[in-house]
C-alpha cells in the first residue's frame, strides 16, 4: 500500500474500506420479499375480478347455464357443433329452462354459456397461479419463515371455495329453482370476501420486515385498533346482506329512497311465499331483507364517521391518511348504493357498487392493521 502523507485527505484514499451500510440485512429482506408481494397482489386482484365477473354472471342470469361440475375436463369449452348440442341439452333439463327460458335457442344459450365458462376458468386460473408461484416461492427460498402455513391456507381456502361454488350451483338445479339459493350465495361471497381479507393483511405484514413490525407494535393504538377491526366485522356483515339482496333481487323491489315505496318499513315484510316459518322472511322477504341492509348502511356510515374522527387524531400521518381514504370509500360507497337502489340494480351500477364494497373492506383492513402497527414518521417528515 503507498504511503500516504500527513496532510492528505482521508476521502482522497481509493483503499479505505467503505462505510458500513446499516440497511443491508433489511434492504435484502425487501427484495426477498417482493417477489411474495407481486405473487399476492395478482391473486388479490385476480379474486376481485372473479367477484365482479360472478357479479355479471349472477346478474345475466347465466349462472346456471352450466350444469355440471368437471374440475378438469370443464377447462374446455365444446370444440364442435355436437359439445355444444350436448351441452344444450343437459341446460334444457335445468328447472331455469324449464321455467324461464323455454324459449331460448342455442345461440342465446351460447352468450350466457360464455359467461359462466369464464367465471369457471378464471377460478382455476387463480388455483394454477396461487399452485405455481407457491411452488416457486419455496423452491427459490423466497417464502419468509413461519409463512408457508399461511400461504397454504390461501390456496386451501381457494379450493375449498371452488366446492362451495358449485354446492351454490346445484341449489338452482333441482324442484322448481331458478336461480341459486341466496343462503349458499352469501356464504359464496363471504368466502371470497375472506379470502381477500387475508391477502391484504398479508400484504400489510410483509410490507414491513418482523423487526420493524415488532417495533411498530409497541406503540400500537389499542382503542383506534377496536374500532376499526369492529368496523371492518362490520363491512362483511354488510356484504353477505347485500348477497342476500342479491340473491332474491329486492335491489329491484323498492326502487325509492328514502322511503321504501312511500314506507318507512316495507309492507308485508314478514310474508313468506310458501307459507314456511316466519323467521325465513328476514332471509327471503325481498322488502324485509333491503329495509335490513339499508339499515345496516345507515349504522355503518354513522359509525364508521366516528371511528374515521378518531383516526384522523393518530399521531401518525400514515394512519391517519388510512383513515381519511377509508372515510371517502365509505362516503362514495353509500352514494353508490343509493343510486343502485333508485335505479333498480342495473348492471353497471350494480358492479360498481360490489367493487365499492371491494375496496372499502380492503382499506378498513388496511387502517385497521396500520392501528395495529403504526408507522412512525419524524417530525421533519410530517412538514
Amino acid at each position: 500500500m503507498a504511503k500516504r502523507t500527513i496532510f492528505q485527505d482521508v476521502s482522497e484514499d481509493s483503499a479505505m474500506p467503505p462505510p458500513p451500510q446499516g440497511g443491508m440485512i433489511s434492504a435484502r429482506q425487501g427484495r426477498s420479499r417482493r417477489p411474495v408481494l407481486i405473487w399476492l397482489i395478482l391473486i388479490f386482484a385476480m379474486v376481485a375480478a372473479m367477484i365482479l365477473l360472478g357479479g355479471l354472471t349472477r346478474l345475466s342470469g347465466a349462472g346456471l347455464s352450466i350444469t355440471e361440475w368437471r374440475p378438469i375436463s370443464g377447462a374446455l369449452p365444446p370444440m364442435n357443433d355436437a359439445d355444444w348440442q350436448a351441452e344444450f341439452l343437459n341446460y334444457q333439463q335445468s328447472p331455469q329452462f324449464k321455467l324461464m327460458n323455454s324459449h331460448m335457442d342455442l345461440a342465446g344459450f351460447k352468450t350466457i354459456f360464455w359467461w359462466e365458462w369464464a367465471h369457471r376458468l378464471l377460478g382455476r386460473l387463480i388455483g394454477l397461479v396461487w399452485g405455481v408461484g407457491f411452488l416457486f416461492l419455496a423452491l427459490t427460498r423466497h417464502v419468509p419463515p413461519g409463512w408457508s402455513r399461511r400461504f397454504f391456507l390461501l390456496g386451501a381456502l381457494g379450493g375449498l371455495q371452488g366446492a362451495v361454488g358449485w354446492w351454490m350451483v346445484a341449489s338452482g338445479l333441482t324442484g322448481d329453482m331458478t336461480a341459486v339459493a341466496s343462503y349458499r350465495l352469501a356464504i359464496h361471497l363471504g368466502m371470497g370476501f375472506a379470502i381477500l381479507g387475508l391477502i391484504v393483511w398479508y400484504v400489510q405484514s410483509l410490507s414491513r420486515s418482523g423487526a420493524q413490525l415488532l417495533q411498530a407494535r409497541r406503540g400500537r393504538e389499542e382503542g383506534l385498533y377496536r374500532l376499526a377491526a369492529w368496523l371492518s366485522a362490520g363491512i362483511f356483515v354488510q356484504v353477505l346482506l347485500g348477497a342476500l339482496v342479491a340473491g332474491i333481487d329486492a335491489g329491484r323491489a323498492f326502487p325509492t329512497w328514502p322511503l321504501m315505496n312511500g314506507s318507512f318499513f316495507p309492507a308485508d315484510a314478514f310474508y313468506v311465499p310458501d307459507g314456511g316459518a316466519t323467521w325465513r322472511a328476514f332471509f327471503e322477504n325481498p322488502g324485509l331483507v333491503q329495509f335490513i341492509h339499508r339499515m345496516m348502511a345507515y349504522l355503518l356510515l354513522a359509525y364508521g364517521a366516528y371511528v374515521v374522527l378518531q383516526g384522523r387524531r393518530s399521531p401518525h400521518e400514515t394512519t391517519r391518511g388510512a383513515f381519511t381514504a377509508l372515510g371517502v370509500a365509505l362516503l362514495a360507497q353509500a352514494v353508490l348504493g343509493i343510486l343502485t337502489a333508485l335505479h333498480a340494480a342495473p348492471l353497471g351500477l350494480a358492479i360498481a357498487h360490489q367493487a365499492g364494497a371491494i375496496l372499502t373492506f380492503s382499506l378498513a383492513l388496511r387502517a385497521t392493521h396500520r392501528a395495529l402497527y403504526p408507522i412512525a414518521t419524524a417530525i421533519r417528515d410530517q412538514k
